[in-house]
């Protein structure tokens, strides 16, 4: 019964896993960033997402939408595709990140956890749709 239930939603599965796995890198590497090595927030936020986007694009491409092509062309478009929707994504981490911390002073790190949560959906649909489509 498991292993129906898991056939039968493994993409999202899979997605919630390494979504989440991408989470902690990101969250991880920020706390590193602003808390040990005292960078700015905002800059660690960015080195934050290198590192989370980075894992992602090949945790996704492997076994969450299961993209076997190794034809170059093919592969350079899901790059491609991958990174500009992650940086649309991190436009939107970065004015809440902003708006919350800066303007209505909420503790970076909790911030850091709630924007995640908008990340990890919004990120979820681009590479359903856009990035690593069934067609391809």
């Amino acid at each position: 019964m498991l292993s129906s239930l898991y056939k039968k939603y493994k993409e999202i599965i899979n997605y919630l896993i390494f979504g989440g796995l991408t989470t902690l890198i990101s969250i991880g590497t920020y706390t590193i960033f602003t808390k040990i090595c005292n960078i700015d927030y905002l800059i660690s936020n960015i080195l934050s997402w290198i590192i989370a986007v980075l894992f992602a694009f090949i945790t996704n491409k492997l076994f969450v939408f299961e993209s076997k092509s190794k034809d170059k062309k093919l592969v350079s478009k899901e790059i491609t595709n991958f990174f500009f929707f992650r940086i649309v994504s991190l436009g939107i981490e970065m004015v809440i990140m902003y708006t919350f911390v800066d303007l209505l002073s909420i503790n970076d790190l909790i911030t850091k956890v709630i924007a995640q949560v908008i990340v990890i959906l919004s990120n979820y649909i681009f590479s359903k749709v856009f990035v690593f489509k069934k067609n391809n």
